[in-house]
Formats: C-alpha cells, sequence, structure tokens
C-alpha cells in the first residue's frame, strides 16, 4: 500500500482506538509506558473532534494529563515520546514517534476538557495541575494485515 493509504489507515486506528499509549523516557533512559484517554476517538469524545478536523495528514495526537505527573516530568528533561494506538479486536496498530511539547496555553486546556473532569482537575480546565501535550509526530510504523509499515510525516 501507498503512503496515502497508510496515512488514512493510521487515522482510521486514531479514531477507533479505545486508548493512547503513551511511551516517555524517564532519567535513566528506561521507557515508561501508560494508558491515555484517546482524544480522537469520536465515541468517547465528541466534543473533542474540532480540534482535529484540520490534522489528518500530520496525526496530531493530543493528551491531557496531571502537571504533577511522571509523564510531565519525563517529557520536561527528554521531549522524545511515542504514542501506540491499536485496533480493539484485530491485530492491527500504529506507532507515532517525536517531540512532544507541553502546550501552556490555556485555549489548550478548555479545548480539551470534558464535563467530570473535575475528579482529575478540581479546578477545573485552568487548575495548575492540569496540562495538555502535543505530538506532532516525525514518523508512523505499524502493522497492518500481517505487514509491517514505515512511513515519514
Amino acid at each position: 500500500p501507498g503512503r496515502e493509504e497508510l496515512l488514512r489507515f493510521a487515522l482510521g486506528l486514531m479514531q477507533t482506538a479505545d486508548m493512547a499509549y503513551l511511551t516517555t523516557i524517564d532519567d535513566d533512559g528506561f521507557p515508561h509506558t501508560r494508558a491515555m484517554f484517546n482524544l480522537r476517538n469520536p465515541g468517547w469524545f465528541p466534543r473533542q473532534q474540532p480540534l482535529f478536523a484540520a490534522h489528518g495528514d500530520d496525526l496530531m495526537v493530543v493528551l491531557t494529563t496531571n502537571t504533577s505527573s511522571s509523564k510531565v516530568a519525563h517529557l520536561r528533561r527528554n521531549s522524545k515520546m511515542c504514542v501506540y494506538y491499536c485496533h480493539p479486536t484485530r491485530y492491527e496498530g500504529t506507532l507515532l514517534t517525536g517531540d512532544g511539547t507541553i502546550l501552556d496555553d490555556s485555549s489548550w486546556r478548555h479545548a480539551v476538557w470534558n464535563e467530570g473532569w473535575e475528579r482529575y482537575y478540581p479546578g477545573g480546565p485552568d487548575d495548575p495541575d492540569h496540562t495538555v501535550i502535543r505530538l506532532l509526530p516525525r514518523r508512523a510504523e505499524g502493522w497492518r494485515e500481517s505487514r509491517r509499515f514505515e512511513f515519514e510525516l
């Protein structure tokens, strides 16, 4: 398959995966992977879909987390990260890699905000412990129809 077909496949996975799996690098150089809300999934997060409307070709990833988390501490020291998406029932997935950015702009925190998140961030979207992370991936690789794929973004 060509790059455009693989790009559409990766985007489809991003929109169907239940979770996004974020990996950051700790101070000792070891990877740390954890499940995150997949804001690209319209079934789970319909309110966020306009945020991604112009990002089909670059596969932008946006995640939200606690400012006090190890994820943020890792990214402040080493911006390299990856996010993995997999199909909920098939053995298919895509890994997006690049440098993560911590977005301090209040407009991003409001754009990703969901009702009920007060349990994570009692102060609302502008809670000091609420952070948005963005990945504009450099590369995508994965597994589709029993074959490995890879392409640059």
